[in-house]
């Protein structure tokens, strides 16, 4: 499972023309899923985004969690964080998970982080064509990626 975690002041998701999802401060998730993902590795991922201390204390230091800051998230699926560029200048995709495996894993993700970060969670819609804009607070943007139950 891959994730990219960026903090932001503000996003907002728009899918045919209608705003379908927003946030203020806090994180916009994008979630990419793999056939070899597994409920254990969703939990991972999703406990090391809700402890990720990189909101500023009192003192300017990037020392606090999403629940430190009452903090909202964005999660929105997205299948090309496992583009695989080796060969060539099309991607492959082959390596994303398919639907049937990649959804339930997701819901489960998002359900999950609501479940242990007490805050705001959205979402954008699985497949859709969406279109994100937001303001990348700092910026700060974090990868992540867990295998096996482990934080690579």
């Amino acid at each position: 499972m891959r994730a990219i975690v960026q903090r932001v002041k503000s996003s907002s998701l728009v899918i045919d023309g209608e705003e379908y999802s927003s946030i203020n401060k806090g994180f916009m998730v994008l979630v990419g899923i793999t056939e070899t993902d597994t409920i254990e590795d969703i939990k991972v991922m999703a406990e090391k985004i809700v402890k990720l201390r990189v909101f500023e204390d009192e003192n300017g230091k990037m020392n606090l969690s999403i629940q430190d800051i009452n903090g909202e998230l964005q999660v929105v699926s997205q299948f090309t964080l496992y583009a695989d560029c080796h060969h060539g200048n099309r991607p492959s995709f082959t390596n994303a998970a398919r639907p049937e495996v990649a959804i339930p894993l997701y819901e489960e993700f998002v359900r999950y982080t609501k479940e242990i970060s007490g805050t705001k969670v959205v979402t954008g819609v699985f497949g859709a064509d969406m279109k994100i804009t937001l303001t990348n607070d700092g910026p700060v943007t974090i990868y992540l990626e867990v295998k096996e139950g482990k934080v690579l």
